[in-house]
C-alpha cells in the first residue's frame, strides 16, 4: 500500500484530497468512504500526483470499479493534482468487524431496526390473490418516494413468486448479476433507481428455480431480511407481501405490528371480495389499513372513451368494506388505470414513474405516494431517543 509516513509538501494538499474523497459512497452503504474508513493513505506529493490508497470492504466486492472510477474523479478534481495514483487493498478481518459495528451502532448484532420504535415508515404492499399487480406497484410506490428524496428500501417478501429484482431492472435479465454484499454477518443489499432492495432470487444459482419452503423456512428468511440485511437510516420500507394471508402475511403481522397496510385490488367486484380478506388479516394482527389502490382500472381509448375491461367499482367497494370492518374510514389511494407504459416499464425494468412521469398511471401512482406520506403516522409509544437533562 501507498506509504502513510510520508508527509505532503503542501498540508493543504492533503486535506483539500481528503474532502474531496469524502464526496465519495460507497453505493451500497451509502455513506461517505471516508467515514467508513476505506481510505487508507491521501497524499499528494511535489510533482502534483495524488497517492490514495483505499480498502475494499471485502475481495470481489462488487462495488469496487465504481468506487475506483469514483475516487480518481474526486482526486483528480482537486487543484494542483495532475495525476492519481490508486492502490487497492481489501480490509482485514478486524478492520471488518470494526466497520460493521460502526454501522450497526447502538442496536448491537442482530437487533430488528423497524419493529415498533422505529421512525422509519413500513408500509407492507398486499392483495387477496395474485396477478392484480401488486409487485409493479410496490417498485413503482419505491421509485415515487425516491423521486421525492426519500431514502427507500423494499424486502421482496414474496418468497416464492419473487419479482422485484426484475421489476427494478437487476433480476437475471440484467447485463451483470446482481448479488449482495456478505459482510461478515451483515448484508449489504444492492441499489437500483435509489432503492435499496432485497430478494431471495438475489440468493439463487438458478433465479428460475422453484422455492419449496415450509412456515418455519419461510419466517426466518423474512426475520433474516429484516434483520441482517444493513439497510441503513430509511425514511421508508415497503414489503411486497405474496397475496393472500398466508405465512409471511402472519409473520408480518408479528414481526412489524406498526406496518401500515396497503391493500392493492383490482375494478372486479369479485377480486374486491378476495382484496378483503387481506386487509381483514392486517386488522386482525393489529396493522393499520394506510388504504386501498386500485390497479388496471379502465383504458382510455384514442377517441377519448374509457373500456373497463375489468369492471368498476371494485376499489371504492374494498374501502367500504374495510372501514367497517377497521372502524375507522379507509381511502382510495389511487385508480391506476391499465397501461402499457407500466407494463414495459416493469419488463425494461425501469418503473414508469421514472421513465413517464406524465403518463396517466405514473400520475395515479405519485398521487398514491403522496398520500401516503401526507397520512402521517402517531408517534405514540415511540422512543425518539431522548433524555431530560
Amino acid at each position: 500500500m501507498t506509504d502513510t509516513a510520508t508527509v505532503p509538501s503542501d498540508p493543504r494538499e492533503h486535506e483539500a484530497l481528503w474532502r474531496a474523497l469524502g464526496t465519495v459512497q460507497d453505493p451500497e452503504i451509502r455513506r461517505p468512504i471516508t467515514e467508513l474508513d476505506m481510505v487508507e493513505s491521501a497524499r499528494v506529493d511535489d510533482a502534483g500526483v495524488a497517492h490514495v490508497g483505499i480498502l475494499l470492504t471485502i475481495v470481489g466486492c462488487p462495488a469496487a470499479n465504481a468506487i475506483e472510477a469514483a475516487v480518481r474523479a474526486a482526486a483528480s478534481g482537486v487543484e494542483g493534482v495532475g495525476a492519481v495514483e490508486l492502490t487497492v487493498g481489501v480490509m482485514t478481518p478486524a478492520q471488518r468487524q470494526a466497520l460493521t459495528e460502526r454501522l450497526r451502532g447502538d442496536r448491537g448484532t442482530r437487533e430488528m431496526p423497524f419493529g415498533p420504535g422505529t421512525l422509519t415508515r413500513v408500509f407492507a404492499v398486499t392483495s387477496g390473490k395474485g396477478g392484480v399487480g401488486k409487485s409493479t406497484i410496490t417498485a413503482n410506490l419505491a421509485a415515487a418516494f425516491a423521486a421525492r428524496g426519500l431514502r427507500v428500501g423494499i424486502v421482496d417478501a414474496d418468497v416464492h413468486g419473487f419479482s422485484i429484482p426484475g421489476l427494478l431492472g437487476v433480476g437475471e435479465n440484467a447485463p451483470e448479476a446482481v448479488r449482495p454484499t456478505r459482510l461478515d454477518n451483515m448484508i449489504l443489499p444492492p441499489v437500483a433507481h435509489g432503492i435499496k432492495l432485497i430478494s431471495i432470487g438475489m440468493f439463487l444459482d438458478d433465479p428460475r428455480a422453484a422455492v419449496a419452503w415450509r412456515g418455519p423456512m419461510l419466517h426466518r428468511t423474512i426475520n433474516q431480511f429484516l434483520t441482517d440485511v444493513y439497510f441503513g437510516d430509511l425514511d421508508v420500507l415497503l414489503l411486497d407481501l405474496p397475496p393472500g394471508t398466508g405465512d409471511i402475511a402472519i409473520s408480518i403481522g408479528q414481526l412489524l405490528p406498526n406496518a401500515e397496510v396497503v391493500v392493492v385490488t383490482t375494478p372486479q367486484p369479485a377480486a374486491a371480495e378476495v382484496a378483503e380478506r387481506s386487509g381483514t388479516l392486517a386488522v386482525q394482527t393489529g396493522q393499520r389499513i394506510a388504504g386501498v389502490i386500485e390497479n388496471m382500472a379502465g383504458l382510455v381509448q384514442p377517441d377519448g372513451s374509457v373500456l373497463d375491461l375489468f369492471g368498476s367499482g371494485g376499489g371504492a367497494l374494498v374501502a367500504e368494506r374495510l372501514s367497517t370492518i377497521a372502524k375507522r374510514p379507509v381511502p382510495v389511494l389511487a385508480s391506476v388505470p391499465l397501461s402499457v407504459e407500466l407494463r414495459t416499464g416493469g419488463d425494461a425494468g425501469v418503473p414508469v414513474v421514472i421513465a413517464d412521469p406524465e403518463s396517466s398511471a405514473s400520475r395515479a401512482i405519485l398521487s398514491a405516494a403522496d398520500a401516503l406520506l401526507a397520512g402521517g403516522r402517531s408517534l405514540a409509544g415511540v422512543k425518539l431517543g431522548l433524555s431530560p437533562r
